[in-house]
């Protein structure tokens, strides 16, 4: 019978060849939904190892699948990303996300044959996690469709369990006035420049009363061009996050009402878009989480125990807000790295975190095959997701 260990023992069989995938997919940084080299290696990695893969899934370019059936029984998911940062390449180690995803995938389906374990185990290639919300993308075209639980892992500065995460949306907005010459003409002008600013100021007297949950950040990406003349376009980028639905509709509402009366204020019109698609809170999942512990205790990854929900956000939530999920972390190195940075991304590339990333494939792929096999520990996972 299957065991921890040897899921371990069976990734560690392929650790040269799984280090050669990880360090390729980080030399070539791609960021949402232009993943064409990463999609195309770890689709071949796949089809070198017997795997049948549906590249294009679901009519997402660089989004990929496939799937290992060995009779009726539970289906679980494992979610693979690739997408890197603009100018930071991989700051937030999705080379390392997919390489486990991957290395999960082999011990789980050599296990299943091996042990004529019944049931189905699905890898999901999810481009653009970083912009784009290509989960959500796939989620809208069935990707989950037939699943019972899915899971993925990602890098950060300790090993802890799934806290949860913020629900995100992202806008982009556009202040249209009348350009003029600042020393002249001015009685013609509409200042659009000024909207920006009122808006600044009009979410920043919000932060103060917003609970703790809640985030609001943004930046002005065009401020006119130069002094002299008044500014007949500005706009800025912002993004809502919010452990809470109840508060994200709410921030919505105050979000759009400041907008809105920046652009009364100064007689500008406005443009509201949302560039990407929202991301939901993260659902975590007890009995999965729990075991993500004991697994990667006995392993010798020093796990801590969380007890802050992270204040990102993934669109993975929009994963486990349909199905029971976990989406568990793994130190990137044996210090704090900021994410999102350059020495995260030259953390990425190291041992360190490689070995982690083994340890952390090891441990999914025992939560996958003990969702197949263990019909008490099944019920668990389903009872959590019901209740939370």
């Amino acid at each position: 019978m299957f065991s921890l260990e040897s899921l371990y023992e069976s990734i560690a069989a392929h650790r040269a060849e799984l280090r050669e995938l990880s360090l390729d997919i980080w030399n070539h940084p791609e960021t949402a939904f232009q993943e064409k080299y990463s999609a195309d290696r770890l689709a071949r990695f796949l089809e070198e190892h017997g795997f049948q893969v549906a590249r294009q899934y679901l009519d997402v370019p660089t989004a990929f699948a496939t799937e290992v059936a060995t009779g009726a029984g539970p289906a679980f998911g494992i979610a693979a990303e690739y997408d890197a940062l603009p100018a930071v390449g991989h700051g937030c180690g999705h080379n390392l996300i997919a390489t486990a995803g991957v290395a999960a995938t082999l011990a789980v389906t050599e296990t299943m044959k091996r042990e004529n374990v019944p049931g189905t185990l699905r890898l999901l290639g999810t481009p653009a996690e970083e912009d784009g919300g290509g989960k959500v993308v796939l989620l809208e075209r069935g990707a989950l469709r037939g699943l019972d639980a899915v899971m993925m892992v990602h890098p950060t500065a300790r090993t802890v369990q799934d806290t949860g995460s913020s629900a995100l949306r992202k806008y982009n907005v556009t202040f249209i006035g009348r350009e003029a010459h600042a020393a002249g003409n001015l009685d013609t002008a509409v200042n659009a420049l000024d909207s920006v600013m009122l808006m600044y100021a009009g979410i920043n007297a919000f932060r103060q009363q917003l609970p703790s949950f809640c985030r609001v950040h943004g930046i002005v990406d065009d401020g006119g061009k130069v002094p002299n003349v008044i500014p007949g376009r500005a706009s800025c980028c912002f993004y809502l996050r919010s452990t809470s639905d109840e508060w994200m509709e709410k921030l919505d509402a105050r979000f759009r009402a400041i907008a809105e009366g920046a652009a009364m204020m100064t007689g500008a019109k406005l443009e509201i878009v949302q560039p990407s698609r929202p991301y939901r809170a993260r659902k975590p999942n007890a009995p999965m989480n729990e075991q993500y512990l004991s697994d990667m205790a006995a392993l010798g990854a020093n796990p801590e125990r969380g007890t802050t929900v992270n204040m990102g956000s993934s669109d993975f939530g929009n994963f486990s807000q349909e199905l029971p999920g976990a989406h568990c972390y793994f130190a990137v190195a044996d210090h704090k790295v900021p994410g999102h940075s350059v020495e995260f991304a030259a953390a990425a590339k190291e041992d360190f975190a490689f070995d982690n990333a083994l340890r952390a494939a090891a441990a999914m792929a025992h939560i996958a095959l003990k969702f197949m096999t263990d019909e008490k520990f099944r019920g668990e996972v389903k009872a959590d997701f019901a209740r939370s």
